[in-house]
């Protein structure tokens, strides 16, 4: 299940990079500009086909993809009859929206999967007072970290009371002892204020009431006050399950506006905050909310969609998250005002028009003037080195170091 998650994260992202150079081919069509290739993937060409004057087709090597519009800089040769259609020939608006449409459909995607997650699943409710399956066994006491539990039946372990109980997942637990539980935690603290005492439970199953008798065993377990000390607490052996609660329209669109300010939030405080934490990549003090390579992306997708613990919905939903939370990112990151990204070339537009400006106030009135690529080639180069060096890096990290959700 972990290589099918992984395997549905490469098919998303190919998606996303489809997407992204269909927004800069399709508004570059849209003002008359010529489009001779549109290829996913780079390297040998696996397939192809043209249609019209644009040979469409699949590389060998699924790690982007790439749109040719005829001259995208003046360095370029451009055929004789497609002067007018060149890129660069084209107005300084138009120019700019076709640079920007691959981010735009980037944000345009994390807009759509985060609304059609919030509508169509809802919102997990983190503090539903809803059990899970019933544990055949309680721990007497924890094992210390690192250390394997005792199995089911060894010294240390006692049977559940509430597998004993009959307690069944979906149960949701209205009052323990006669006192009321809206939340889980509730729950926990009025078990484990009941060691050795039977407690009546009533719940809510399949719609209806009933009540059930159940003695927490008393236990070991670290103080929800000072977890460095222990004391004596009840339990039953019966955890909690996520559950989801539906919205209308209205309301999903203003938890899906939230959701989208956490997922901005992230992103910045990833380009800022965490670029600090690069040095620690390889250390057991790896930032486990730090940077992640595709790679690493990749082995999370894979455990989101593994966790059998959770219901579908959910892991669906979360898979769904990270990958708008993933679009929202590499579109503020196109974005950054470097060469060769998008954003590098959104800036040396900006310059020119600014010059020009500026120039024309002071009386002249001759052609635009350009900037001169070639003396941005250096540094062009300088950044793509940074950019593979930095993503080998984390690679590296993601196989011998990697974040884990399950913690191994």
């Amino acid at each position: 299940m972990v290589l099918l998650g992984a395997l549905a994260f490469v098919v998303a992202l190919l998606v996303s990079v489809m997407l992204h150079e269909a927004g800069h081919f399709l508004t570059a069509r849209r003002y008359g500009m010529k489009a001779t290739q549109f290829f996913v993937g780079f390297g040998p060409t696996l397939w192809s086909r043209t249609r019209g004057e644009t040979e469409y087709g699949v590389k060998a090597i699924p790690a982007g993809g790439f749109v040719k519009i005829v001259g995208m800089t003046p360095l370029e040769e451009v055929a004789p009859g497609d002067e007018d259609r060149a890129f660069y020939k084209q107005p300084a608006g138009r120019r700019a929206v076709v640079l920007a449409a691959g981010s735009t459909m980037h944000f345009l995607i994390a807009v759509v999967l985060v609304f059609g997650v919030t509508f169509a699943v809802g919102v997990v409710d983190e503090q539903a007072p809803v059990l899970a399956a019933p544990q055949a066994c309680v721990l007497e006491t924890l094992p210390a970290q690192g250390q394997p539990a005792p199995a089911c039946g060894a010294a240390g372990t006692t049977a559940a009371p509430a597998q004993a109980a009959g307690l069944q997942k979906g149960d949701r637990v209205l009052s323990v002892g006669g006192t009321r539980t809206p939340t889980w935690e509730s729950v926990v603290e009025q078990i484990r204020s009941s060691a050795g005492q039977p407690v009546p439970l009533v719940l809510e199953r399949d719609g209806a009431q009933t009540t059930v008798t159940v003695t927490p065993v008393p236990v070991q377990r670290p103080s929800m006050k000072d977890p460095k000390t222990t004391e004596t607490v009840g339990a039953i052996g019966a955890g909690r399950t996520l559950v989801t609660e539906r919205l209308g329209p209205v309301a999903a669109a203003g938890e899906s506006v939230d959701r989208l300010g956490l997922i901005i939030k992230g992103t910045w405080i990833s380009l800022t905050e965490k670029l600090g934490t690069i040095t620690k990549l390889y250390s057991d003090e790896r930032d486990p909310q730090g940077l992640v390579g595709a790679y690493g992306a990749g082995r999370v997708s894979g455990e989101i969609l593994a966790a059998d613990a959770l219901p579908w919905s959910i892991r669906i939903s979360d898979f769904l998250l990270l990958m708008a939370g993933l679009n929202l990112f590499v579109g503020i990151f196109n974005l950054l005002p470097l060469l060769p990204l998008d954003g590098g070339h959104l800036a040396v537009l900006g310059y020119e028009q600014a010059r020009d400006r500026l120039r024309r106030l002071r009386g002249y009135r001759g052609p635009l003037q350009r900037v001169d690529l070639t003396r941005l080639l250096p540094l062009t180069y300088a950044v793509v080195v940074v950019f593979i060096g930095a993503t080998l890096f984390i690679l590296g990290a993601d196989i011998v170091n990697p974040i884990s959700l399950t913690g191994s």
